[in-house]
């Protein structure tokens, strides 16, 4: 399958300063640029740019970023699930995953989450796909955020919807395990009928359920 990937860059204006949303980078753009310290969400910032860095290798990885200057303050992941997870069980190429997202606590309540979803989009080149994320409360900065986790769980639904993406059911035991877990979709204009009906069985793999 051929990973389309359509390199652009918008300027917002943030406090007095211009933010850069960035992307797919590549690997050597990555390696020019420092992480914000206070991207710390998943692990320390030196280990996270690693871990984004291994991402623009795999031919269908693509990373987003936020960036003030030569300081990463924000970042989106797409790629391929973990193998050990149910969503790779149907070896669908076209099924991608919204990895992770994370924005430095000082750029927050800017949109810049939202801006960096959009920007994956840019000029239909996700139109291939089955984008889909997995949302755990445990990931959550509700402690940061001082947001309870239905008032969390509403502002994430919201940014993913701002993508177009929207709630699926499904009986994967890690997402039914809390209610404020959830499944968050967005199926490609130019995706197959039969990778939706692929899609459905991954979703749904108790047969009382399906």
């Amino acid at each position: 399958m051929e990973h389309i990937k359509i390199p652009h860059q918008q300027k917002l204006k943030f406090k007095d300063k211009t933010i850069y949303i960035e992307g797919p980078i590549s690997s050597a753009e990555l390696k020019a640029l420092t992480m914000h310290e206070r991207l710390v969400a998943f692990r320390e910032p030196e280990e996270q740019q690693k871990a984004l860095i291994e991402i623009t290798s795999l031919p269908e990885g693509r990373i987003i970023i936020a960036r003030d200057e030569n300081t990463i303050v924000g970042y989106v992941t797409f790629h391929y699930a973990d193998e050990l997870e149910r969503w790779s069980k149907g070896n669908m190429e076209d099924l991608i995953e919204l990895g992770a997202i994370e924005v430095a606590f000082p750029y927050r309540s800017f949109g810049l989450g939202k801006k960096m979803i959009q920007h994956a989009f840019f000029e239909n080149q996700m139109e291939n796909y089955i984008v889909f994320t997995t949302e755990y409360y445990w990931h959550w900065d509700l402690k940061g955020s001082g947001l309870s986790v239905w008032k969390y769980r509403k502002m994430m639904e919201r940014l993913m919807e701002s993508a177009g993406m929207t709630w699926y059911a499904t009986d994967d035991p890690e997402i039914c395990s809390h209610p404020a877990n959830c499944l968050m979709v967005r199926i490609g204009k130019n995706v197959p009928i039969s990778s939706e009906e692929k899609f459905d069985q991954v979703r749904f793999q108790r047969r009382f359920m399906y």
